[in-house]
């Protein structure tokens, strides 16, 4: 079978005339997608694609599906596998186009001939609009503050330059920060301030937090969930609070369904509300008069230019994580995970009206990633704490454990960023594999890729193993396999007796020993990052400052591109929790700015 992963962006217009032959009938294949196989059926006449049809699949919803949504269309109206992939779902569009190959393969077609680049023609055409706020981008804070401003009467335009709506908050972490909610007191929590949850996330940001932002947060962030629950969204109650080490008071509590259930749930919303949606259609500039903003130019995909003009601008259009050239310090040679969409656009509009920023040099860099390929990571958080809520321990190649596994995030990565290749080893028994495993599609990790990196044994990034002892699988890591063995008795021994006499993970944490029995797994930990701090420079209602410290006219951030609330690194489900109170807030000051 051919191998379409390196199929080309399409650039050309395809060429007509090109001679196809195929055996009449219909075809089956499939090819594995981002969460599991994509089947895929494709009926042919004589010299033609009739039809494409996606079976029963796992992909994302929002994100894989816009493939699976718009894919066969491309393909059946070009004759072409030289089509577009959906940017942003690129391995479920390629799962679509392999197993269509497949099919034309077994239908006697000539797949070589079917690759050419195409694209849509463009129109160029040049148009005009007007509303009261435009929204650039739609992620999180986009779509919610879209959503809010649309129901209390403004006229809003949303510009979303991929061909979905969801940005970050599709692959976040799944958990949120509820300070202040009732959520969070009716989880029994009823001692929390505003001042505790600041002095938490500046602890965490090394005291470097924009203080502005944050006290906005801090105050806002209780009745921004409150409101996003009314809306729909929904807190795994029954799951109750999730422990993160960052926070001291309980605040943390997982999302229902996971980000991706999050994000559809603001798609739907969004959807009934009156706000023009505009995918595919990447703001350029902001438009000035006399120093203040008063409306955005765009471009769409098709060609046509956009002129909007507004009384307003809100800037969400997420970090600049995919932007290399926007890096600088240790997010150089950390890993990368996010969105493809987060090339620091919003970032760069901003400056070129005087924007003062800050923090551009910080990210969250986690210590649970694996290099699923080059310069490119997968996140295991969640696996990871399914795992240590079992046996799972960390090490390092010479089978030590070298830290609390239950400890920050900041903790972890001191220690993980001191080893060679700045790799440690999660090290689990059969239970604690399944307890892995079972929870990885959170963070897109599918099953099927995990069954092939275990096939691969090592002997490819990124590293997951299993050996039917622990010496096996400890000597194909290259790990000290005696010290390990040891290790693992030392450890075992803390459990039966309750106290971690090395690095005082909590009793709670060690409820379960390491099997004595094999099979072993050993899985890869490296350094991965999504989030970038750096943004802009805010003041207390979220109007974006110059240079000189004064608010720049009717311009506005929110989300990430703002994130330096959280200082140098954000906390567990702040990043979530600042998304939802950025665009919820901030949305209110614009609603009751515009009114005055």
């Amino acid at each position: 079978m051919l191998k379409l992963n390196r199929i080309l962006p399409a650039v050309l217009l395809a060429a007509a005339g090109t001679a196809l032959a195929y055996n009449p009938g219909t075809y089956r294949a499939e090819y594995p997608g981002q969460n599991g196989m994509v089947p895929v059926t494709v009926t042919f006449s004589k010299n033609k694609i009739e039809k494409i049809e996606i079976g029963e699949n796992k992909e994302t919803i929002g994100i894989g599906q816009t493939a699976v949504k718009k894919l066969p269309g491309r393909i059946r109206q070009y004759q072409s596998l030289g089509v577009d992939r959906v940017s942003g779902a690129t391995v479920s569009s390629v799962a679509i186009l392999q197993a269509v190959a497949n099919c034309v393969e077994q239908a006697g077609g000539d797949v070589s001939s079917m690759l050419k680049p195409v694209r849509a023609r463009q129109v160029h055409t040049r148009k005009t609009l007007s509303s009261d706020l435009v929204v650039i981008g739609g992620g999180a804070a986009g779509m919610i503050a879209a959503i809010n401003a649309s129901q209390q009467g403004l006229k809003v335009i949303l510009l979303e330059k991929q061909e979905f709506l969801g940005g970050a908050s599709s692959i976040c972490g799944g958990v949120v920060d509820t300070e202040g909610s009732a959520a969070q007191r009716a989880l029994g929590e009823k001692t929390d301030t505003p001042t505790k949850f600041a002095f938490d996330l500046m602890a965490n940001g090394q005291q470097k937090n924009d203080l502005p932002g944050l006290t906005f947060y801090a105050e806002n962030l209780g009745k921004s969930i409150d409101w996003v629950v009314s809306q729909g969204v929904q807190l795994d109650m029954k799951k109750g609070f999730a422990f993160r080490a960052e926070h001291k008071t309980p605040r943390v509590i997982p999302l229902l369904g996971g980000c991706p259930r999050y994000a559809q749930t603001l798609r739907e919303i969004l959807g009934k509300s009156r706000t023009r949606v505009m995918l595919s259609t990447r703001a350029t500039d902001l438009i000035t008069r006399n120093g203040a903003v008063t409306g955005v130019k765009a471009k769409s995909s098709d060609g046509a230019a956009y002129t909007i003009h507004s009384k307003a601008v809100l800037l969400a259009t997420g970090g600049y994580g995919y932007n290399k050239e926007m890096l600088q310090g240790d997010l150089k040679s950390a890993l990368y995970y996010g969105p493809v969409s987060s090339t620091g656009d919003g970032h760069k509009m901003a400056e070129k009206v005087g924007a003062a920023m800050q923090l551009m040099e910080y990210g969250k860099i986690y210590p649970q990633g694996i290099e699923s390929s080059p310069g490119i990571a997968k996140s295991t958080l969640q696996g990871n704490n399914a795992a240590y809520d079992n046996s799972g321990i960390l090490v390092d190649l010479k089978g030590r454990r070298v830290v609390n596994e239950k400890g920050t995030g900041h903790a972890i990565l001191s220690v993980l960023l001191k080893q060679p290749k700045h790799t440690l080893f999660l090290v689990m028994d059969q239970p604690s594999f399944e307890a892995f495993r079972s929870v990885s599609a959170n963070n897109g990790i599918s099953q099927t890729e995990i069954d092939q990196w275990l096939k691969n044994n090592g002997s490819q990034a990124p590293i997951f193993i299993r050996g039917e002892t622990l010496k096996e699988a400890a000597d194909r890591a290259g790990i000290d396999s005696k010290s390990l063995s040891e290790t693992v008795s030392r450890y075992n021994a803390f459990v039966k007796n309750g106290k971690d006499e090395d690095f005082q993970r909590s009793a709670r944490f060690m409820k379960k020993t390491v099997s004595e029995k094999g099979p072993y797994y050993i899985v890869e930990q490296k350094p991965r990052f999504a989030t970038t701090m750096g943004g802009v420079v805010l003041d207390t209602s979220l109007h974006v400052l110059d240079k000189s410290g004064k608010p720049i006219p009717h311009l506005y951030a929110a989300g990430e591109v703002g994130n330096s609330v959280h200082g140098t690194d954000s906390a567990p489900g702040a990043n979530v929790g600042w998304g939802i109170t950025s665009g919820k807030s901030v949305s209110d000051v614009i609603v009751k700015e515009i009114r005055r």
